[in-house]
């Protein structure tokens, strides 16, 4: 049995659902989402909640009731407060600045990196060496934000790259030389 699935989802006020045929459609202060809904799962909305429901105890669908709810979750909790990831650069000379809407980056390379954000996705630069990441698509900011972070990942060295800023990086020791 899925409990996820089963939970009822409160939805705030200014936020609205609706289900077109393989969709939900998500409208809130700060956009608009989209949901698949998979066959055999039904939208129920009653008053300030929704609820999913399945037809079978299929494994497949068992599985898909649970996704489908975790999707419709993060899809209200995105058009309401919005996700955001943090990155942070460390290195000598390592930093980022902002160029109109690219994101510009000196990663130690013989080049500038630039990356220019998607459409719903908004990239601040705070004291060159921390970036943040916002917008109403978790899987969009999250995939921005493995994005920026391969241009240069941390080295377990001595630690340079782009780190998210809870990431953990373990440290190696290096070499001893001949004795």
């Amino acid at each position: 049995m899925s409990r996820i699935g089963k939970a009822e989802i409160k939805l705030p006020d200014k936020v609205e659902v609706k289900q077109d045929s393989t969709v939900i459609k998500v409208k809130g202060p700060l956009g608009e989402l989209q949901t698949p809904i998979f066959a055999g799962i039904s939208l129920k909305s009653e008053g300030g909640t929704v609820k999913l429901e399945r037809s079978s105890e299929e494994q497949n669908v068992v599985a898909l009731h649970g996704l489908t709810r975790a999707l419709l979750m993060n899809s209200v909790k995105g058009v309401t407060a919005g996700w955001e990831k943090n990155l942070e650069i460390t290195g000598v000379g390592y930093r980022a600045a902002k160029r109109g809407e690219d994101l510009v980056m000196n990663l130690g390379y013989s080049h500038e990196v630039v990356y220019k954000a998607p459409k719903g996705i908004k990239i601040e630069v705070i004291e060159q060496v921390k970036i943040k990441i916002s917008g109403i698509d978790k899987q969009l900011v999250g995939q921005v934000a493995a994005d920026i972070r391969s241009k240069r990942p941390p080295e377990p060295y001595k630690g340079k790259g782009i780190k998210y800023n809870d990431e953990f990086i373990k440290r190696k020791a290096g070499k001893t030389g001949k004795k």
